[in-house]
């Protein structure tokens, strides 16, 4: 049952059987209201050609536009009153407006409107009795057009059903097919906004993970070449110290551990952080963890000062992450660049609105060489600041070594 009534519906929906439909109910209706004819009359072929305008609407509207006003004018010319088939000029011209411009549509109004209204006013002023009129007084009727009712000089003439009915009528159709076309206008800008903004969120969304992987993509690193570098040096000072210093040796292993744990520990906070249905076990670390890593730094055999300059405070969750992992990655390119015999420095100075960050070493070959400067390291580290509007800059310092200078600001707009 319910496919044969989505069968039905579909067949009802289509163009050319609403057409049927409508003309079939024109055609009652002027049978209702002028009788069926004993004979094909005048009348009676002047309203087929106006049903048929309704039929040929959706093709031509242009053409059926015509042929109904003409039709229409036609019943007038003929001594006959309206008839529901007069109807087809203002349901064509609702057609036309609908398939068709503002300008193409008004255009079309306006011809019609000037062929109605000249109609009208040829009708009142020609002399002759109004034919319909006429018709209307019961006893009168059946005469023949053009001859004079006694014996005056003319006889009745074309009818005019009134300009204000007819005007409304045609502007009214006007009105409906234009209001269509609108709708359909404002449902398709609809749907091509839906349609742009599901694009724009695909594409916000593949932007998003895309970041997302970058910062994953710089945490570990941080993380991993940080730890494998503190780990490397230590494992070194312990095959060296193993057969004369073994306490040397177990406190470098001790030191191995401690690096590997606290470099898993931050790996799984890391990748926590990706999966919102995980929470981080460890705090994300930000420069109150400074010391700890510098002193992680200085037993792997690298000397290290640090030194805090400005006011105290909390800053921003991102910027104390960067400024830390800042730090630790321009450190692990001291470990592996810059010599064993090496000294660094690191300054972290704060003002009201920026957080300076300077990391220097006195090295033979640089904590920037050549291999570093083209691989993750820097970069990760100028994405970081590009990412937070500061400024970086990384080079070879005048005396010797390497200098890595940052600034960080803190006012709205660098972190707002």
């Amino acid at each position: 049952m319910s496919g044969w009534g989505v069968g039905v519906s579909a067949w009802t929906g289509r163009p050319a059987v609403q057409d049927a439909g409508l003309v079939a109910l024109l055609l009652t209706g002027t049978v209702a209201w002028r009788g069926a004819p004993v004979e094909p009359t005048p009348g009676w072929a002047v309203s087929a050609v106006c049903l048929l305008a309704v039929l040929a609407r959706r093709r031509w509207p242009v053409a059926a536009l015509v042929a109904a006003t003409a039709g229409t004018l036609a019943h007038m010319a003929i001594v006959t009153g309206p008839t529901l088939a007069d109807l087809a000029a203002p349901i064509v011209l609702a057609s036309l407006a609908s398939r068709y411009g503002r300008t193409a549509s008004l255009t079309a109004l306006g011809l019609t409107l000037l062929l109605a209204g000249g109609w009208s006013l040829y009708v009142a002023l020609d002399g002759r009795v109004d034919g319909w009129a006429l018709e209307q007084v019961p006893g009168v009727g059946g005469h023949v057009l053009g001859e004079p009712e006694d014996g005056g000089d003319s006889g009745p003439g074309p009818t005019d059903w009134g300009t204000l009915p007819l005007f409304g009528a045609l502007i009214a159709g006007w009105a409906v097919g234009a209001s269509a076309r609108s709708r359909r206008a404002y449902l398709d800008a609809l749907a091509t906004r839906a349609r742009d903004l599901e694009r724009e969120r695909d594409q916000r969304a593949a932007l998003a993970a895309a970041a997302e992987r970058d910062r994953l993509t710089r945490e570990l690193h941080d993380v991993v070449a940080h730890g494998l570098s503190v780990i490397v040096m230590q494992a070194q000072g312990a095959g060296a110290a193993f057969d004369k210093r073994p306490a040397d040796a177990r406190a470098a292993l001790a030191t191995i551990v401690d690096t590997g744990r606290a470099s898993l520990a931050d790996m799984r906070r890391v990748l926590a952080s990706d999966d919102p249905d995980r929470t981080p076990r460890h705090p994300a670390p930000g420069l109150d963890r400074l010391p700890q890593l510098v002193d992680r730094v200085r037993e792997s055999g690298l000397q290290v000062a640090l030194h805090n300059e400005g006011p105290p405070g909390a800053l921003p969750a991102v910027v104390d992450l960067s400024a830390y992992r800042i730090v630790q990655e321009a450190l692990t390119n001291v470990m592996k660049h810059a010599g064993p015999t090496a000294h660094a420095e690191v300054t972290v100075r704060r003002t009201g609105d920026e957080l300076a960050i300077e990391v220097t070493d006195d090295g033979d070959t640089g904590a920037g060489s050549a291999d570093d400067n083209a691989g993750s390291g820097l970069r990760g580290m100028r994405d970081r600041v590009a990412l937070l509007g500061g400024e970086m800059s990384a080079a070879p310092a005048p005396g010797g070594g390497f200098a890595v200078r940052v600034r960080l600001p803190l006012t709205q707009g660098g972190v707002g």
